[in-house]
């Protein structure tokens, strides 16, 4: 069959749906989508800390380490800083949003404790208590994966995150009961949505977001990139409608022509 061009982009929508039964994305991180950092109370740095995406903190205002603002320091912000405005108050609400649905993903896997040097296929993965990572974790295959657990997050010193056959970083969450910490040197990729605080050692990079919910932010001389967030599946159906209105307004179009003929 003949596609009009006029239903190429719609389809094309359609065409990058996942074959699961799950829509993505599973949560919408809202106005925090823009955050590469967000923090409840403090955000610190010392070193060259690079950021790109927005920082910001709420109802907490402290923000030190960066050049141009505050106190000063190494650390840049390829984005903009909000300390307790409108920006970071609507940011932290929808990162309370993001965390509890996170929370209560029903679990595909349970009783996972930790991750080392192994592969991981999409699912909801969870832990009652603490997930720690340690070597090469590779995350495979084209779909959500979800990390619940209970207290902490620990990547081991040079431990190594990474993607591959279609995963990708905007559809992998870190739900962390308490706080989080990343071993020096060490690869993550994700957001990471702490309940408390979140600390990055030394060296430590991020391909993603780190959201402290109530809590301080740490980093030393880290670099956080933020993520696009996944097409929700609103886009997807307007994709849909266009398809269905299209190919009507085609078939009007043929009837009319057929009467003049």
């Amino acid at each position: 069959m003949k596609i009009h061009p006029l239903f190429l982009p719609a389809l094309a929508i359609l065409a990058g749906l996942p074959s699961t039964s799950r829509a993505l994305p599973v949560v919408d991180l809202g106005a925090a989508s823009s955050y590469a950092v967000l923090a409840g109370t403090t955000i610190t740095s010392t070193g060259f800390t690079v950021v790109d995406g927005d920082l910001g903190v709420s109802p907490g205002a402290t923000i030190s380490g960066f050049a141009g603002f505050g106190g000063g320091g190494d650390g840049i912000v390829n984005g903009s800083i909000h300390a307790n405005d409108v920006s970071a108050g609507d940011a932290h609400t929808d990162m309370v949003a993001a965390y509890n649905l996170l929370s209560g993903e029903t679990a595909t896997v349970t009783g996972v404790t930790s991750f080392a040097n192994t592969t991981v296929t999409p699912g909801v993965y969870n832990s009652g208590a603490s997930i720690s990572i340690t070597g090469s974790v590779v995350l495979s295959g084209n779909g959500l994966f979800v990390f619940q657990m209970g207290s902490t997050l620990l990547t081991g010193i040079g431990s190594q995150v990474t993607l591959a056959d279609g995963a990708l970083a905007k559809n992998v969450y870190w739900q962390v009961g308490s706080s989080a910490t990343l071993g020096g040197s060490s690869l993550l990729v994700g957001t990471v949505l702490a309940y408390t605080s979140i600390t990055a050692d030394a060296g430590a990079i991020v391909n993603g977001r780190l959201l402290a919910q109530n809590g301080a932010l740490s980093l030393s001389g880290n670099t956080i990139t933020a993520i696009p967030e996944p097409a929700t599946s609103a886009l997807a159906m307007a994709g849909f409608i266009g398809v269905i209105i299209g190919w009507r307004k085609l078939g009007q179009r043929r009837a009319l022509a057929k009467v003049s003929a």
